[in-house]
This record gives C-alpha cells, sequence and structure tokens, in this order.
C-alpha cells in the first residue's frame, strides 16, 4: 500500500478519503506518484506576504497543472473546463473544489506557464528527477544522444507572408494612432495592395515572377509606412505618447525584417544571418535537418541524453547548432549525473576525429565506425557497436515520436521564448513520468540489453 504520508499536496483529512484512495489507484494517481511534487516546489521562491486575493493553487499544484497539460494534450480554456468537473484532476492539482466553486479564468495556465519560466532552469528541475527515479534505473554506464527539432505553432514561413505581416502591423497601428490623436492619415496604396494581395493568396500556382513583383510591391510600401509612422510619431511624442515595450520591440523587428528581406531580394540570395522568419515569434530560426520529407524545420532543437530509457536535456536552443560538438558536455553532464560512462551509442555525425579522440581518452566504447586496424576483440566489438546503434534507432528515435505524438511537442503554442521552453521541458518529463510509472507498477524492465553484459574484455 502507498504511503499517504509522502504525498504531500492534501491536509490529513484527505488522505482517509475513500475516492482518494481510489484516485491512486488510477492511472492519473499513479503518474502523481511518480513525481517528486515536493522537492520541485522547492525550486520556486517563497512567497513573502499573504496580500491580494487567494491562489486556487499551492506552489505544488502550479507543477501540477504543467503536467496535466502535457500529459492530457488539452488547450488551456478545456484543461480549465475540464478541472472544475474532474474530481480526479483536482486531486493530481491539489485542490479540492466545493459544489458552488468554479474556476473562470481560462488565462490562468498560460500565467502559470509564465511564471515558471521565470523562475525554472532546466538543469536543476531535471537532477529533481533524477534523484527520485535512480532506484528504477539500472544501465546507467550506457548513454545515447541525438537531436530532434521542437517545431513551434507558426503559419509556413514565406517572405511575402511575413512582410504583408509587417506591413499590415505599420498601416493599422498608423491608422489607430491618427484616430485617437485626430491627425490627417497619410496617403497610402495600402488598401490597393490588400485587393492584390488577397488575389495572390488564393491562386494556387504562384509563379516565381509573380513573387518576386509581390515583393518588390510590398518592400516598397512597407519602408513607406515605417517612414510614415515615424512622421505621425513624432507630434504625438511632444504630448507624451510612447509606445509600450512590446510595441516598441515589434516595431525594432518590423525594420530588421524590413533589411534581410531586401538585402536577400536585391543580391537574389535565399539566405542572412540571424534570419526572422515570423513577425510574432521573430526568435525562431530555420533548422535545415535535411529529412526527406521536411528538409528545413522552425522551432526549438535540443541535445538529448537518454539513459536507460529516460530522456534528458543537454541543450535546448532556437539557433541551429551541430549536435556533434555537444557530445563532450553530454558526457560531462552524464557523469555529473549518473557517474563514468562506459558506452556511448550516438548517430554517424558524431564520428569526428575530435569526438573520437575525447572517447578514446575517456576510455568510453561507442556506436562509430571504426577506424584503423582491428583489435583482437573484434567480434565481441562488432557484436556491442550494432547493440549500441540498435538501442539509439529503436528506443531513442523511438521516444522522440512518442513524446511529438502523446504529450505536446508536435507543435508548441507557447506564445513566448521562455514559455516554449518550459512547454518542452514538461512534456519531456512527462513522458519520462509515466515510462517510471510503467516500470514501478508492472515491474517491467527497461528496454534493451544489459550492456554490463557485454563488456570488452581489457
Amino acid at each position: 500500500m502507498t504511503n499517504l504520508q509522502n504525498l504531500s499536496l492534501f491536509p490529513n483529512d484527505a488522505f482517509i478519503s475513500n475516492r482518494y484512495l481510489k484516485f491512486l489507484e488510477m492511472p492519473l494517481g499513479q503518474l502523481y506518484q511518480g513525481i517528486p511534487f515536493k522537492e520541485l516546489a522547492d525550486l520556486l521562491p517563497k512567497k513573502k506576504s499573504k496580500v491580494g486575493a487567494p491562489s486556487w493553487f499551492g506552489s505544488e499544484g502550479l507543477f501540477g497543472l504543467m503536467f496535466l497539460k502535457a500529459y492530457t494534450g488539452l488547450s488551456d480554456e478545456k484543461l480549465i473546463n475540464s478541472l472544475n468537473t474532474d474530481w480526479a484532476m483536482q486531486f493530481f492539482c491539489g485542490i479540492q473544489l466545493k459544489e458552488y466553486e468554479m474556476i473562470h479564468d481560462t488565462g490562468l495556465p498560460s500565467r502559470i506557464r509564465l511564471y515558471l519560466a521565470e523562475h525554472i532552469e532546466i538543469e536543476p528541475f531535471q537532477k529533481v528527477f533524477i534523484k527520485n527515479w535512480r532506484p528504477e534505473m539500472e544501465n546507467i554506464q550506457a548513454l545515447f544522444n541525438d537531436a530532434t527539432a521542437y517545431e513551434s505553432y507558426i503559419k509556413y514561413p514565406m517572405d511575402v507572408k511575413l512582410l504583408w505581416d509587417c506591413t499590415t502591423w505599420i498601416y493599422e497601428t498608423m491608422h489607430e494612432l491618427c484616430k485617437s490623436y485626430g491627425l490627417k492619415r497619410p496617403r497610402s496604396k495600402y488598401n490597393d495592395q490588400k485587393v492584390r494581395q488577397l488575389s495572390y493568396q488564393k491562386s494556387r500556382q504562384k509563379s516565381h515572377k509573380r513573387t518576386n513583383k509581390r515583393k518588390k510591391a510590398l518592400l516598397y510600401l512597407l519602408n513607406k509606412g515605417i517612414g510614415q509612422l515615424n512622421d505621425v510619431l513624432k507630434p504625438i511624442r511632444e504630448q507624451g505618447f510612447e509606445f509600450d515595450n512590446k510595441q516598441a520591440i515589434r516595431f525594432i523587428y518590423i525594420k530588421e525584417i524590413y533589411r534581410q528581406q531586401k538585402y536577400m531580394f536585391e543580391n537574389h540570395v535565399s539566405q542572412v544571418a540571424n534570419r526572422i522568419v515570423s513577425l510574432f515569434k521573430p526568435y525562431i530560426r530555420p533548422i535545415v535537418r535535411g529529412k526527406e520529407n521536411k528538409r528545413v524545420e522552425f522551432g526549438a532543437k535540443a541535445c538529448i541524453s537518454q539513459v536507460d530509457g529516460i530522456n534528458f536535456i543537454d541543450k535546448l536552443s532556437f539557433d541551429a547548432f551541430n549536435e556533434a560538438k555537444e557530445l563532450k558536455n553530454s558526457i560531462r553532464k552524464h557523469k555529473q549525473r549518473f557517474g563514468k560512462c562506459s558506452q556511448l551509442g550516438v548517430d554517424a555525425i558524431y564520428g569526428t576525429n575530435e569526438n573520437r579522440k575525447y572517447t578514446k581518452r575517456c576510455k568510453i566504447f561507442h556506436s562509430m565506425v571504426r577506424k584503423g586496424k582491428a583489435s583482437k576483440y573484434e567480434i565481441q566489438e562488432k557484436v556491442l557497436r550494432r547493440e549500441l546503434g540498435k538501442e539509439r534507432s529503436t528506443v531513442l528515435e523511438g521516444s522522440f515520436g512518442n513524446e511529438k505524438n502523446h504529450y505536446g511537442l508536435a507543435k508548441i503554442k507557447a506564445r513566448t521564448e521562455q514559455t516554449e521552453i518550459i512547454w518542452i521541458l514538461f512534456g519531456v518529463m512527462t513522458a519520462n513520468a509515466a515510462r517510471i510509472v510503467k516500470r514501478r507498477t508492472k515491474k517491467v524492465k527497461p528496454p534493451g540489453i544489459k550492456f554490463k553484459q557485454l563488456s570488452i574484455a581489457a
């Protein structure tokens, strides 16, 4: 029977309720027992004052709602609506709504995400789980490393769309300011270009000639709009008007987008440093993955380490990077988390001379293709290389698809860079918790082989 005193979200009277004991036997209750809520709550700052309205959730409940978000895959609005009527979800978040109580604030999950993003760092967050899950992890000497991309929820970036988004923001902002301050609206061809843009979007086949024509027209209109908006801002700034922080940053990004697009158009190139592909998510960069069905992805790229079937994030960035150069860092982090690394399973891209020298110096056997003469243990080494490569290509890569299909990581719908990172972090850790709970409840062995049995003789 579960030790009820170790479950910290509820007061003592909740422990003795039959409904709560039934909750612990449910899949959601089992997941709840696999997450160290109390230790996670210690990562948040303590509330110094009791001023203000009481919160629906305690510190542990904030994490509970985010794990529920990843586990159920519901939108923020549907998550709150389900929480109001589902007593099991309420137990998971550490609250018990009375008959007359109901949470009407559907924007609450978004604000909780933002709050956690401000106070949670990836590595301390993962260390809490490692400490709690360590008894269920056996093959900790074997490390598997690979990279994946978590795509953001944006419309597919095209130069014409991006220029039109910028133009629309400029002219709509300018029209609102002129109306509010009684200024004469500057003349422009915005309405005419709006009709032409709609006609272009409706056409199925967009020829290269027609696309270039639209780019040229939009670049001219955007440049003119930026100048007109600056002229409108001069007199109203004397009256004390200033853009708020969000508007000011967006105006700066629009100017940068115009500079990049003009450079690419005039020089007939399709690449530029730090290229912005979305006005509303300017931190996103194109990441060339080289896949057959998806050559470029737009979102965060993550370097993932897997130990005994459990995934950990070593690096997460919205800028493209070469995962082969992160191997040393991954091995160092594995040593900090679990101790010495003896076996390493990686993709062919990791097989650089620098990585080979480093693994040889650290006495790590790897799955990279052998270079040079065969040793006297070539038969055993060949078997171990094959098994390491098989484990990486099945368990590790399979876990990426599982997380994206079942834990809300297919398209990240958060609105800021910080909240996208926290969204990804909770998705990965929720998938890990589900694997750990499955081992605890069904007493199943972790995936793959026991690599200690395949060690090469000294």
